[in-house]
């Protein structure tokens, strides 16, 4: 079975460098636009539809052509806690030791009051083992962090370094899975653009 994940087009808060998280932003006049220019790639068509309950998840399946797609909230995005709406250099900033700390710890950073990689990727391991067992190939509008934590349960990458595979700013991250587990990632797929 194939899983295609697709991440949400721009928001102002994007655009900003403002971390998002679980804050329900809507796309920004950019985003919409873009997301009206995406068309999945023919072999696609068809697949089980699915996406996060955030609007810029559910604007861009919409705007995409992936309409009336079942929501799971387990692509919603890792939740930022009480640094939603900051920048990453602000937080750098403010505490610089502490935040270098956090960030050394890979899949166990976490946010205040917010959820760890290791734990979106366990609740999108658990989504799955559920399309695994239904067998249906599936795209899914979602997340950055859902797709960093689908990219590191491939992988093996434990969030530390650079992602052993360039994920697309914008784009679909293609994934085999198998079982009970994703088994190893193909190339990244650029949205295909205008009509085909």
């Amino acid at each position: 079975m194939k899983l295609a994940l697709l991440r949400h087009a721009p928001t102002t808060w994007n655009e900003a460098g403002r971390i998002q998280g679980l804050s329900d932003v809507h796309l920004s006049r950019a985003g919409r636009a873009a997301a009206r220019t995406w068309r999945l790639p023919d072999r696609l068509h068809g697949w089980r539809r699915l996406s996060s309950p955030l609007q810029r998840a559910l604007e861009t399946a919409a705007l995409a052509g992936l309409r009336d797609p079942e929501i799971d909230p387990r692509l919603r995005e890792m939740d930022w806690g009480d640094w939603e709406g900051e920048t990453l250099d602000s937080l750098r900033h403010a505490d610089p030791s502490a935040m270098a700390t956090n960030e050394a710890a890979g899949l166990d950073f976490r946010p205040a009051a917010g959820e760890s990689p290791r734990e979106v990727r366990h609740r999108l391991l658990e989504l799955v083992r559920d399309l695994a067992a239904d067998g249906r190939n599936t795209v899914a509008v979602t997340h950055r962090g859902v797709m960093r934590a689908a990219l590191s349960a491939a992988t093996g990458w434990d969030f530390t370094g650079a992602p052993p595979v360039r994920m697309p700013r914008y784009g679909l991250l293609m994934l085999e899975v198998g079982g009970n587990a994703m088994l190893s990632p193909d190339d990244p797929l650029v949205i295909a653009t205008g009509g085909a």
